[in-house]
């Protein structure tokens, strides 16, 4: 069947409301619309038979790549067999209980039981609320502040999105919520001080953590929620004995940590999880992306048994507890996440993370290193980011009106690449599919590379920018 790509974006532009997007130029026909029909591993295809490049996994989390058969066929057979029934008063399905004890089984030592929702940001809105329960049950009542992180990201929800560190998701939403603070972001390209070392730089962010704690109260601060490399904040791995640092501030003051592994969660660094390759030790972990490689929506908060048996005896005192989602447990996407998981260990994708992740490391710095508008190249596993400065000696930004990362994000269109331009900063990120080979990589760093050098010629011939 033929597709009217026109008479359908017309359609959409009139009923459909975007996320991430200026919405009167959108609905007016300013700005394009794409309508994607197809994808195969690495690639998508839109309506005009235009095929790209994705190195951006959608959005982290098509982690197996498109069009897997096997995804499809085992999503059906769930349908055929139980489409959908609830996860209240012990009620459960097959899918959900063996899926449930792979995830304790390759989550950090200590963790205990696993609540399902349908995305990221239910699944920390669910964390607050398990925190604030557990400070209740332990006769702890002001206990209730959370610390997230500037440029963290943790959802577009009310009170994910208070968590979120972005002013994009705060500006005239009326928010953060009153007990969301943010401490510093680990970012080491960002430091006052040249002088200090990545290590000094961590021991810093544990002090201002540690002086937030003391400024608001330690019996008023009940958690802390972080990702383990900041993710739509500018792809920012941590400072080196960044978590050790921040593990020791939070045990000296009863500060639990949640960490978000919605994006590193399921292999994306090269590990199991984010918690495991910086040994983070969370009490609370959220999973969601990677959990079923966004064939069906899925989230999770992952238990750990010193809250789990605050839980318990809250549920002695007061009865059942008051939390649900219609959708918690669907054993659809149950059936979904464990082929996911079959397909990510069965093809070795951690280890390919690691691996083929390195070399995208090793191609991007080789290939940057010397590029006159890049001030940092960096990265872990298969995530990477090229934050680009009119004056990288001085690690100083360009204009924001000439809004460079966005043009380097159009041009990298043009070469056929999805790329993303991240957020708050002139920033491009990375984070393809753990199925990428090093040819991929290869076909990811040189489309980037022509982008690149395109925009520097347009800002030197404009005038915009001069060589310091």
């Amino acid at each position: 069947m033929t597709i009217d790509t026109k008479k359908l974006l017309e359609i959409d532009r009139k009923n459909v409301f975007h996320a991430s997007t200026h919405l009167k130029q959108y609905a007016s026909g300013e700005i394009p619309g794409r309508i994607i029909t197809g994808g195969k591993g690495m690639r998508i295809t839109d309506s005009e038979g235009v095929e790209l490049l994705d190195a951006f996994a959608g959005l982290y989390c098509v982690n197996i790549g498109y069009g897997r058969t096997e995804m499809a066929e085992a999503i059906y057979e769930q349908a055929k067999k139980l489409a959908y029934y609830h996860t209240y008063a012990g009620h459960t399905n097959e899918a959900l209980v063996e899926l449930s004890e792979r995830i304790i089984t390759m989550a950090p030592a200590g963790m205990s039981k696993v609540y399902y929702g349908m995305s990221g940001s239910d699944a920390n809105e669910t964390q607050l609320k398990l925190v604030w329960y557990y400070n209740n049950a332990r006769g702890l009542p002001a206990k209730k502040k959370i610390i997230s992180r500037d440029r963290g990201y943790h959802g577009s929800s009310i009170a994910s999105g208070s968590m979120t560190g972005l002013p994009l998701f705060h500006s005239h939403f009326d928010l953060p919520l009153e007990r969301i603070k943010h401490t510093i972001a680990p970012y080491y390209y960002r430091r006052e001080d040249d002088n200090m070392s990545e290590l000094e730089f961590s021991k810093f962010c544990a002090g201002k953590l540690e002086e937030m704690i003391l400024e608001e109260g330690p019996d008023t601060v009940a958690a802390m929620i972080g990702e383990p490399v900041l993710g739509t904040g500018g792809i920012v791995p941590p400072p080196e004995g960044y978590w050790a640092e921040i593990r020791k501030v939070l045990d000296k003051y009863d500060v639990l940590l949640i960490a978000d592994e919605v994006v590193t969660g399921f292999g994306r660094l090269g590990s199991d999880f984010g918690s495991l390759h910086y040994n983070m030790k969370p009490d609370l972990i959220t999973i969601a992306k990677g959990l079923t490689s966004a064939y069906q929506p899925l989230s999770g908060v992952i238990v750990g048994e010193k809250v789990w048996s605050v839980l318990e005896d809250g549920t002695d005192q007061w009865g059942a507890i008051g939390h649900g989602y219609t959708y918690s447990g669907h054993p659809i996407g149950a059936a979904a996440a464990l082929c996911n998981l079959d397909i990510i260990a069965r093809e070795k994708l951690v280890r390919n993370a690691r691996d083929t992740g390195a070399y995208l490391q090793q191609r991007m710095r080789e290939t940057f290193a010397d590029h006159p508008i890049i001030g940092d190249s960096r990265g872990v596993g298969l995530m990477h980011a090229l934050e680009f400065s009119s004056n990288k000696s001085k690690r100083e930004h360009f204009n924001p009106n000439l809004k460079v990362g966005p043009q380097i994000a159009a041009a990298c269109l043009e070469e056929g690449l999805i790329a993303r331009a991240m957020p708050h900063g002139d920033i491009l990120g990375f984070a393809p599919p753990l199925i990428a080979t090093p040819a991929d990589i290869d076909s990811i760093v040189e489309r980037t590379e022509r982008a690149v050098n395109r925009v520097t010629d347009k800002l030197i011939s404009s005038g915009d920018w001069v060589a310091p």
